[in-house]
């Protein structure tokens, strides 16, 4: 019966995660049954039985898919450094394809997990080298790809704090400046939006079009910005 005895535990961390909640509530370094002792249960009376009394277990298990060799997809975490190099480009493509279908969220999970990837192999790497560099500019366009998505789902300071990152690096990078412009623009960063702009314009005069239209829906917005806060505090200063 010995072999049992770790199992409720185990099996409290399974339902903590079907659950959504963290694996690890409620657990500190110690053994299972010090765990029940400290805390009295698991919070579950069936495991709590089982710790008490450990007996042999029989398990039903039920296949609920099949997949052919070679389609499924490891998680980065448990893939060799070749293995990576190669899903990345594919997964590069599911999130390009996500983003079409209007999946921005699924989309962004996808080129983290490629940026996570490509970034593993570049820790291993001296900082400047070519190789680290050749890793660099393979996770420039997914970051970018990234922002996008951020941007969209209005979670604009993580867009700043990306473009910006790597604008240190390349100067020269017009959709970052323009991703970056976008989103200070979003917060109310009018001369810092101004700027970015003004960037793109020096750098691609041919996306001249594309920044006027921007630069009128920031006007447009603080028109309306200045006229809701007359109505707001209209008669403050004459009372």
């Amino acid at each position: 019966p010995q072999h049992v005895v770790l199992y409720p535990l185990v099996a409290k961390s399974l339902r903590n995660i079907a659950a959504g909640k963290d694996p690890l509530e409620g657990q500190r370094h110690c053994c299972s049954i010090a765990q029940l002792h400290d805390h009295y249960s698991l919070g579950y009376p069936d495991l709590d039985e089982l710790q008490k009394n450990p007996q042999p277990l029989i398990f039903d298990i039920e296949v609920l898919k099949v997949e052919e060799p070679g389609s499924y997809q490891q998680d980065p975490w448990a893939m060799t450094d070749e293995e990576k190099l190669q899903a990345v480009p594919l997964i590069h493509k599911e999130g390009n394809e996500l983003y079409r279908q209007g999946k921005v969220q699924e989309a962004a999970a996808k080129y983290y997990d490629a940026i996570a990837c490509l970034k593993n192999l570049q820790m291993k790497e001296q900082p400047g080298s070519p190789d680290w560099i050749e890793l660099d500019q393979k996770i420039t366009p997914l970051l970018l790809n990234y922002c996008q998505c951020k941007l969209q789902c209005e979670e604009y300071y993580e867009v700043l704090d990306h473009c910006s990152s790597i604008l240190n690096k390349y100067e020269d990078n017009v959709k970052a400046y323009f991703k970056r412009g976008k989103a200070h623009a979003a917060v109310w960063n009018v001369a810092e939006a101004q700027a970015d702009f003004a960037k793109v314009l020096a750098l691609d005069p041919s996306l001249r079009p594309v920044v006027c239209r921007e630069l009128r829906s920031l006007e447009a917005r603080l028109r309306e910005k200045d006229a809701e806060d007359k109505i707001r505090f209209k008669g403050i200063f004459s009372q």
